[in-house]
């Protein structure tokens, strides 16, 4: 057995959203893979959820999203 490991995990290339309950601080990270699916997921989970546009991670830095 062992100890858990302490170093964040990597998160892969893609568009971020977070989404959250409503009132809530704490919410799930969601990846997409191109811009349209994010925009897709947006319109979903819009209706009942509050949801955050985090960015597009590239090479392990988030840039923002122009046109959104």
């Amino acid at each position: 057995m062992g100890r858990p490991s302490t170093k964040p995990k990597d998160l892969r290339d893609g568009y971020y959203i977070e989404v959250r309950n409503k009132n809530k601080k704490t919410g799930v990270k969601i990846r997409r893979d191109t811009k349209e699916q994010l925009l897709l997921a947006i319109k979903e989970y819009r209706e009942s959820k509050n949801v955050i546009v985090l960015g597009r991670l590239k090479n392990g830095k988030m840039m923002d999203i122009p046109d959104l």
